[in-house]
């Protein structure tokens, strides 16, 4: 029996706009987020994936540095030490979250060059004399 006509005859599996956009990050729940804001009167179909793909990109970006900076320090487990570190010393990153405070994550190491101490002339010279 074939059956014509858009009465439930052909059940198609619904796919979610994450999933038409190719994206991880929820695309209606973002397009909901945009809309319960209030900040413009209407949203085209683009915008909630726009911003879903530029939120995961970041994400990514973040998470990716935040991971080498984890086995640098021999640890399996990303913490919010290894995100500051991440981010504080990537150019761009540290540029977009200047002005934010990430809890518990602490400052880069660094010690500024006039606190270091100064070499004396006899270690200077024993160096010297080790060395022809």
């Amino acid at each position: 029996m074939v059956f014509k006509g858009g009465r439930g005859a052909s059940k198609k599996k619904a796919v979610s706009k994450s999933a038409k956009a190719g994206l991880t990050f929820p695309v209606a729940r973002i397009g909901k987020a945009l809309r319960t804001m209030r900040l413009a009167k209407r949203y085209g179909a683009g915008g909630p994936v726009y911003l879903a793909a530029v939120i995961e990109y970041m994400a990514a970006e973040v998470l990716e540095l935040a991971g080498n900076a984890c086995r640098d320090n021999k640890k399996k487990r990303v913490t919010p030490r290894h995100l500051v570190l991440a981010i504080r010393n990537d150019e761009e990153l540290n540029k977009f979250l200047g002005g934010v405070t990430i809890a518990s994550g602490g400052v880069l190491p660094n010690i500024h060059s006039v606190l270091l101490p100064k070499k004396s002339k006899a270690s200077a010279k024993a160096a010297s004399s080790q060395e022809v």
